[in-house]
C-alpha cells in the first residue's frame, strides 16, 4: 500500500509547486504591468492663488512601455485624472531596446491632446542617436521640450514658472543647472517655480540649491524593490538602499517629488513597486 501512495504523493507535491509558480508569475506580472494611479498633495504658502488646486499629471522611466494597445490604458488614466499640465520627467525611450522615436512622438501627441505636456530628456535619451529629432519630433507631436530653458504657465489670472533641464549626459557645452537658475532669478525674482529634472541621485547636493520651490524628478524607479523598512532597495546605479526614490524629500530648504516611475530598463524587474501614475495637486497653504 505504502509504494502505491508514493506516486501521487509526489504528484501532489508537483501540482503545489506548479501553482506556486503560478502564482509567482502573476505576482510579477502584476508588479510590472498593473498601473497605479498615486494621488499626492503639494502645499505652499508661496503657491499663487490661481494655482490652488492645480493638478499635474507626472509621467517618468516609461522606457517604451505599452499599458494596453497604443498606451491606451495609460492615456485613460491621465484623462480621468483632468490634469492641467502633464510633465513627462525623462526616459520614455530605452536604449537597450532601441526604442524609436516613432513611440516617443505617437504617446506625447496623445498626452498633448489631452493636456499641455512639457519634456525633459533623461539619461536613455542620450544614449541613443539623434536626440535633436527626437525633440523636434515631439514639438511637432504638440509636446513643449524644456532644454534648459523655462516657459510661464497661467492659470486663474496667476501665473507660475516652469522650468526644465536636459539630463547630464547631454551636449558637453549645454547650459548648466546654476546658470539656468540664475536666469530664473533675474527674470522671475522671487516668484514661485518648478524645476523638472530627471535624475533624483542629483537632488540633495545639487538640484536643491538651486531655489526651485520643488523639483520633479524620476530615474530612481522606486529603487526597483520596495520593502516595507526600505526607502527601495536598489538604485538605478546598482546601488543598495538608496533615498530619494519615491513620493517627496526636503533637503537645503527646496523640495523634491520623486515617481517610482512606469516601465524598466533592460532585465530589471519591479517588486512591490507597481508602475505609477501621479497625479500631483498643488495647493496654497495659509502662511
Amino acid at each position: 500500500m505504502t509504494k502505491k501512495r508514493r506516486p501521487r504523493r509526489r504528484s501532489r507535491r508537483l501540482l503545489k509547486l506548479l501553482v506556486l509558480l503560478a502564482l509567482c508569475a502573476l505576482f510579477l506580472w502584476w508588479s510590472n504591468h498593473a498601473l497605479q494611479t498615486q494621488r499626492f498633495t503639494y502645499a505652499s504658502p508661496r503657491l499663487p492663488e490661481g494655482f490652488d488646486g492645480c493638478v499635474i499629471v507626472q509621467l517618468s522611466d516609461l522606457h517604451g512601455a505599452y499599458f494596453g494597445e497604443d498606451n491606451q490604458e495609460l492615456l485613460s488614466r491621465v484623462r480621468e485624472a483632468g490634469p492641467d499640465y502633464i510633465f513627462l520627467t525623462g526616459d520614455l525611450l530605452d536604449q537597450y531596446r532601441k526604442t524609436p522615436h516613432s513611440y516617443a512622438a505617437a504617446l506625447g501627441g496623445a498626452l498633448a491632446d489631452i493636456a499641455p505636456t512639457y519634456f525633459i530628456t533623461g539619461n536613455h535619451e542620450w544614449a541613443l542617436p539623434g536626440v535633436r529629432e527626437l525633440k523636434r519630433e515631439l514639438e511637432e507631436a504638440g509636446v513643449a521640450v524644456l532644454s534648459n530653458e523655462y516657459v510661464l504657465l497661467e492659470r486663474s489670472g496667476d501665473r507660475v514658472l516652469l522650468a526644465g533641464i536636459d539630463d547630464p549626459n547631454g551636449f558637453a557645452d549645454q547650459k548648466t543647472p546654476e546658470e539656468l537658475a540664475q536666469e530664473v532669478r533675474e527674470a522671475w525674482g522671487d516668484g514661485f517655480w518648478l524645476l523638472l529634472a530627471h535624475r533624483n541621485n542629483y537632488f540633495e547636493k545639487q538640484y536643491s540649491l538651486l531655489g526651485a520651490d520643488l523639483v520633479i524628478s524620476g530615474h530612481g524607479h522606486g529603487g526597483l524593490i520596495r520593502l516595507p523598512f526600505t526607502d527601495g532597495l536598489v538604485s538605478a546605479e546598482r546601488r543598495l538602499f538608496p533615498s530619494y526614490t519615491a513620493g517627496f524629500y526636503t533637503a537645503n530648504g527646496s523640495d523634491v517629488f520623486v515617481s517610482r516611475g512606469l516601465g524598466n530598463s533592460g532585465l530589471t524587474l519591479r517588486l512591490f513597486n507597481r508602475p505609477e501614475v501621479v497625479v500631483l495637486t498643488l495647493e496654497r497653504e495659509n502662511a
